[in-house]
Formats: C-alpha cells, sequence, structure tokens
C-alpha cells in the first residue's frame, strides 16, 4: 500500500534500539520545521528545518551519521513530483548520547544500551504555492532482529515532512513532540509514556498509532546495484513520494496493533499517553500519526516512526520461595500430607542487595517470626497456615512473598496383582491405597519403561520377560500424593508361537531366518529348533543355509520356571533349483559398418528371459536381435527366470568398434570442369584427429598442406597463384584414429592438364 502524500505534515521518527549481541544499524530521526517569516513581496516564507538522527554506540555498533546528510525537497500534490533541492546538510556537534530511563528503581536494564543523537539544520525560503512541499530523507537499513514486521534487515525507512498549501498560507509551525520514548521498555512491567507533542499556535491535536514508511533498500551494500539509487542503502538525491508503509506480520501485527499481546497496548487519542502491560519481548516498529485542527478543519498530519524495544529487565530484589504451586502475584502455596515440620526454602533473589529479611506466619493467633534464610517451621497439626517472606521492609527496593501451607492427613499407595505364571497374559492389578484426608481421584500406573495406565484397577500384558517395575502414584482430593515401587517376576511360556516366515519357496542356495515374534520370551529361556536338514539351533531366531528340497520346522520353548510350549511346521520350506544363465552372439565383432547383433539363448531351465543391451535398450525375447545406436564397449546382460521365479543373471560385453576408411586417387586434372578437379582422400573417417596432408613437388618444395582432411589441392602453390606444372607430386598423410591408433601413408599422384 502506498501512501499518498497530501493534506499531511510528517515527522517521521524510526527508533531502532539494538540491545548487546544484536545488529546495529542508523535507528530512526524525525523532522520539523519552524515557519520564521512571510515575505509578501516575493510572496515566500522562510523555514528552518530540523532533522534528528539516532543510532546505536554501544560496543557492537557498526553504523555513523552521514555527514553531509542528502535531504531533497519535492513539489506537487500527486505523481510526478517535480524537484525543488537536494541538499547536503552537515551533521552538527556535539553528538547528544540518549540515557535510559527505568521509572521502577528495583529493575535493572540488559548492558551494553547505547543511544546518541546527531542533528542538522538548514534554513530555506520557499514560494507559497498550491501544491505540497515534500521535505525528506531516507536510509537503510531497518535491524534485523526486529518482530512485527517483514525483511526489516532488507528495507530502511523514510523520515519525511510535509508542507501543505493550507500550512503555506498560515505560516504554520510542525507539532513538537515532548519526549524521547525510552530505549527499553521492561517486560510485564506496567508502561506509561506520555507521547504527546506541543503546538506552537495551540492548534487542537489527535493522536493514533498509524504505519511507518519504506524507503531504500540493500542495494550497494549486501546485493548489487547502486547504493545511491531508491534501492540503494544510502539514496543520494532522497527519492520523490509517494512512499510504501512498511508490511506488518498480521495477524499477530498490525499498524493499529504493533506490539500485539494481550491486552493489547493503547494511546489516548486527547492526551497521547501510550498505556498497557507489554507481555511479548522483542523490538517493535510502531508508527504515531497526530493530527492537527485548527478550527475544525483538518491542517496537517505529523507521522512519528520508532521502535519499543520489550526486554526482560532484571530486578534488583525479588522475594521467591520453593513452593509446590504459585496461586497469584506473589503469592505461594506449600502443600504436605502428613508432615507437621516444614523446612521454608529462600529463592529470592539478588542476595547481594537484601539487606534484611523476615519470615511472619499467623500459628493459631499468634505471630511467629523466623529469622534464618532456610527455617524449619513447626505447625501444631493439620489445616491452612498464612504468612509472609518481607525483603527490605520499609525501603524504597524491596519485595513481599505471600505463603500460605496447608497441611493434609498423610495418604498411602499400595496395590496387589494376579497372572498365571506359566501361560502369558496380562496381569490384574488391584489398587488398595487409602488416604485419610479425603478419596483419591487420581491413579497413574507405570509398567516398565513404556506402558502406563490412569485406571483405578488396570490389566496390562508386558512386552517381555522378567523381572517387572510397577510404580502407582494416588492423589486425592487435596491434592496429596503418593507412591509405592514393586517388581514382579513375569516368566510365563508364550501362549501363542509366531515365526516368520510362515511359508516360504525359494531358490537353492538360500539363507532363511526364522524371526521368533513369540511373546514372552528372551535369552532366559530355553530353545531347540529342529530345521528339518538334520540341523537344530538353540538361537531364539536362527539362521540357516538350504539346498534344493522340501523342509519341516519345529520347536521348543522352555520358560525359566519349566513352562513349556511347542509347534511344528510341514513342508514348510521349499527350495528350487537355480536356473543357469547363458547365451551367445554373432558376428563375434561388431563395428560402425555393422552394429547389428544376433543374440542366443543358451539358459538352462530358464522360462522367462530379461535382456539389458548396455542400459540403450532391452527385450524380453528369447532370442533377440539389437542394433546398437553407437560404438563403443556394451555390457550385455540376460537375466533368466526359473518357472519357480527363480533367477541367475549373466554379463558379457560386446565391443562396437569405430572402423574408418581412407583411400587416396593417383591422380587429379585441376582444369575446372568439376570432374576430378582437387586432390584430397575420399572414405568413412569420422572420429578421426590430427590430421595432416602435405605435398611436395620433385624438387622438396612443399606446395601444400592442410589439416583439415575435407580439404583439396587445387593444383596451385598453397591453393594460390598460377597452376603448377603436370608432373608427378609426392604426398604424405597422417592421422590418429577413433581409438588412437596413429596412420600415415605415402604416395605419388599426377597432376594432368
Amino acid at each position: 500500500m502506498k501512501v499518498r502524500l497530501r493534506h499531511i505534515l510528517s515527522v517521521v521518527i524510526v527508533l531502532l534500539v539494538a540491545v548487546a549481541g544484536q545488529a546495529s544499524h542508523i535507528i530512526g530521526g524525525d523532522l520539523s520545521y519552524l515557519c520564521l517569516g512571510f515575505d509578501p513581496v516575493t510572496n515566500t516564507n522562510r523555514y528552518r528545518v530540523t532533522m534528528k538522527i539516532y543510532r546505536n554506540c554501544n560496543r557492537f555498533s557498526m553504523d555513523t551519521f552521514s555527514d553531509p546528510a542528502p535531504i531533497s525537497i519535492y513539489r506537487g500534490n500527486a505523481e510526478p513530483y517535480d524537484s525543488v533541492a537536494n541538499l547536503q546538510v552537515r551533521l552538527q556537534t556535539p553528538i547528544v548520547p540518549i540515557p535510559p530511563d527505568v521509572s521502577n528503581p528495583c529493575l535493572t536494564l540488559p548492558p551494553d544500551i547505547c543511544v546518541q543523537e546527531g542533528t542538522y539544520v538548514f534554513e530555506i525560503d520557499l514560494p507559497v504555492i498550491d501544491e505540497n512541499y515534500v521535505i525528506t530523507y531516507q536510509r537503510c537499513c531497518r535491524n534485523a532482529t526486529i518482530t512485527n514486521i517483514f525483511t526489516p534487515d532488507r528495507i530502511g525507512a523514510t523520515y519525511v515532512i510535509e508542507l501543505t498549501p493550507e500550512a503555506q498560507q498560515v505560516c504554520n509551525n510542525s507539532p513538537i513532540f515532548n519526549e524521547f520514548p525510552p530505549i527499553v521498555i521492561c517486560a510485564n512491567e506496567p508502561l506509561f509514556f506520555d507521547h504527546s507533542a506541543t503546538d506552537a499556535e495551540g492548534d487542537q491535536l489527535v493522536y493514533g498509532f498509524c504505519s511507518p514508511l519504506k524507503g531504500g533498500g540493500i542495494a550497494g551494500a549486501f546485493a548489487p546495484g547502486d547504493p545511491e539509487s531508491c534501492r540503494g542503502f544510502r539514496p543520494d538525491p532522497s527519492c520523490a513520494p509517494p512512499y510504501e508503509e512498511v508490511d506488518f506480520i498480521i495477524p499477530a501485527y498490525t499498524p493499529l496493533v504493533p506490539m500485539g499481546g494481550s491486552p493489547i497496548i493503547n494511546i489516548d487519542p486527547v492526551t497521547g499517553l501510550i498505556s498497557g502491560i507489554p507481555d511479548v519481548q522483542g523490538q517493535f516498529v510502531v508508527g504515531i500519526c497526530v493530527q492537527e485542527f485548527r478550527n475544525g478543519q483538518l491542517l496537517s498530519v505529523t507521522r512519528r516512526d520508532f521502535q519499543f524495544n520489550v526486554a526482560d529487565c532484571e530486578p534488583l530484589v525479588q522475594a521467591r520461595i520453593d513452593a509446590d504451586e504459585i496461586i497469584g502475584p506473589q503469592h505461594f502455596l506449600i502443600r504436605t500430607c502428613g508432615e507437621t515440620d516444614i523446612g521454608l526454602i529462600n529463592l529470592s533473589q539478588q542476595f547481594s542487595n537484601i539487606d534484611t529479611f523476615a519470615w511472619i506466619f499467623d500459628i493459631e493467633g499468634q505471630e511467629i517470626r523466623l529469622d534464618d534464610w532456610n527455617p524449619l517451621l513447626s505447625l501444631p497439626d493439620t489445616g491452612r497456615y498464612d504468612g509472609f517472606l518481607f525483603l527490605n521492609p520499609g525501603s524504597n527496593c524491596g519485595d513481599t512473598a505471600r505463603i500460605t501451607i496447608q497441611v493434609y492427613p498423610e495418604i498411602a499407595a499400595n496395590f496387589s496383582y494376579d497372572f498365571d505364571t506359566c501361560v502369558a497374559g496380562p496381569v490384574s492389578f488391584t489398587d488398595e491405597s487409602v488416604s485419610q484426608a479425603g478419596p483419591i481421584i487420581d491413579w497413574f500406573w507405570a509398567f516398565g519403561l513404556d506402558g502406563n495406565s490412569e485406571e483405578q484397577n488396570p490389566e496390562y500384558l508386558f512386552d517381555s520377560p522378567g523381572a517387572q517395575t510397577v510404580r502407582l502414584t494416588v492423589e486425592d482430593e487435596n491434592g496429596c500424593r503418593a507412591t509405592r515401587l514393586d517388581a514382579i517376576e513375569w516368566v510365563p511360556a508364550p501362549a501363542l508361537i509366531v515365526v516368520e516366515p510362515t511359508t516360504f519357496l525359494g531358490c537353492a542356495p538360500q539363507e532363511i531366518t526364522f524371526n521368533n515374534l513369540s511373546n514372552p520370551i528372551d535369552e532366559t529361556y530355553t530353545i531347540l529348533w529342529d530345521l528339518g536338514d538334520g540341523t537344530t539351533s538353540s538361537d531364539i531366531s536362527p539362521s540357516h543355509v538350504y539346498e534344493e528340497g522340501v523342509y519341516s520346522i519345529s520347536v521348543e520353548i522352555t520358560s525359566p520356571i519349566g513352562c513349556f510350549v511347542e509347534e511344528s511346521w510341514e513342508d514348510w520350506i521349499r527350495v528350487r533349483p537355480n536356473p543357469t544363465a547363458d547365451f551367445v552372439f554373432t558376428p563375434e565383432e561388431l563395428s560402425n559398418f555393422d552394429p547389428t547383433a544376433f543374440f542366443t539363448d543358451q539358459s538352462i531351465d530358464a522360462v522367462a528371459w530379461n535382456w539389458d543391451f548396455g542400459g540403450v535398450g532391452n527385450s524380453i525375447l528369447q532370442n533377440p536381435t539389437f542394433t546398437f545406436p553407437d560404438t563403443g564397449r556394451y555390457e550385455i546382460m540376460l537375466t533368466a527366470t526359473h518357472e519357480e521365479g527363480c533367477q541367475d543373471t549373466i554379463t558379457k560385453i560386446i565391443d562396437v568398434q569405430p572402423l574408418i576408411t581412407y583411400f587416396v586417387p593417383n591422380a587429379f586434372t585441376p582444369n575446372s570442369d568439376d570432374l576430378n578437379d582437387g586432390f584430397r582422400g575420399g572414405g568413412f573417417f569420422d572420429g578421426i584427429r590430427n590430421f595432416e596432408m602435405r605435398i611436395w613437388n620433385r624438387w622438396g618444395e612443399m606446395v601444400f598442406q592442410t589439416d583439415q582432411p575435407s580439404n583439396s589441392w587445387n593444383g596451385r602453390k598453397n591453393n594460390n597463384g598460377d597452376l603448377a606444372p603436370k608432373g608427378v607430386y609426392v604426398y604424405t598423410i597422417t592421422f590418429i584414429g577413433p581409438r588412437g591408433q596413429s596412420r600415415q601413408l605415402k604416395g605419388f599422384v599426377t597432376l594432368i592438364k
């Protein structure tokens, strides 16, 4: 969305404060103006414009103030705006530090908080016109750790102030904000910031949240491009309006709810007071718009852009105790069941800032004071007792913890169990817990490492045999808890013997693993397998290699206490013979002139065939024919399949050789009749390299040379000038074949006229 600056008087402040360890940037600024007077002769107002820019100055800071700063002035009511002036304004000295401020004296800010203010001032004469003047300065980028807008480290800010025709007519002064926003706000602490402004003419001001503006980009810094362009990190000159609004991360954040949270932070439209309790930590870009009315007419809008930084402030003194529950602000509950001697543990912080402390309890109408840091409080009976822990009482930096101790009658956890010791099955558990203070309302059973139940009297089937740990925790209506821990020796025989595979049909030789899934079973059980071929095993899940045949399997399992079960499977394993894959092919030598091969299957006991011709083709025929698309060595693989599904594979190599032919004529007639006019070789010579042909006359003079087999000698020296005399000439031709073999030809050629 773009904001068209008409009838708007904008003061833009971006306060981007980074705490220790975060990225450092120019973090904001604001523009304001004073109308110094009107000259009726020239119909001109003289203005003094002040720009304030803010930056981090902690030990991690990297950015600096621009000196000079490029400030641009435009005129217009709509696009395109005309340029009026491009100024280079120097930084004034001294640079002013902005101190952090925390209203609560018992809170300390995070370390390395430092912000500086740089000021730029210039004066300019502007004729009174019926168009807007827009004074603007742009700089990138915002802090990467900002929470509420998208890609803050890739966009900057536009600091802009606008002189509307209405403001020019009355030589108006811009509203000036009274206070600079706090550098850091403490999370979960009350926020009260007077964001009001003062107007020199006493005009009516109305406050509200609104959206800040974008400006500049990362070109020339972290991306290619001109750093002084509109997308650069320091535009010079600053670019003309209109300007885009920043993109909030909705629905969590919007221009009207810039800090999120619940309840939201509010601004009073009449007083400008920002109030609330920020409960979300982070850095938040916030926009404030102030409407200026005179005699009921809107004269201007001032826009401020800054950043609230919500951090976890460290309390100097904080009253804390070790308790079962926190039931309210600084209110701690200690719950005990059947125990009247209570050891109080003081967890208060910071110890170095605590000068005095006191524990005070009301015990049956009598005030009891304890002066030890971790005292022992003896109570007379069950019931409720109230007290306090006071830190630095009577000082400006103290704290108080309210304490409630509830002593309930004792509770005891107990249970019994029953199961068949020989046949595997669930164990039945019976709760026998008792409470003297009220009914038991919750049960939590833990069986070994993984099982659990919240029933009062559950049943549970363990996954593995052995000593099983069972824990029962009960809780009564008062929150009192008790636990009973017991161990059960659970080693019955499996109720059902389960083995994978349940049947098998394969090819010899075949290794088979019998995966024993029976439960319960482990190394303490005695196991005997009959593997059907005279072999036995005592493994829980044995592996065995079978040759061709049919085999029956059986297994016997005896538990550690003598419970016995057995199972057998007739004709369980069937192992068939493997086929034998084999083939021949013709011709035995293939080339680019004859790339077709005829394959003949010679496999034994095969009923299906799968051919892979080196990745360039395939076939399922028994005796296929295949033409290879190119020369080279191909790995031919045949997979032969038995009628039972058994397979065998064989691989052979076929070499399709790249052959060449090259022949040379013994005479030529360069008489331009288009018949035998040039001398060159012919044939098939794809793939040759390092070709060279040389021709000499009878006096040993070289008359022609070429490295291209397609070039011809036309009978002239180097194919230029006069025709050579008729007669006999000597030639040599050398080249390297496709597979690196060297060839050399020598001979005579007759030039005939």
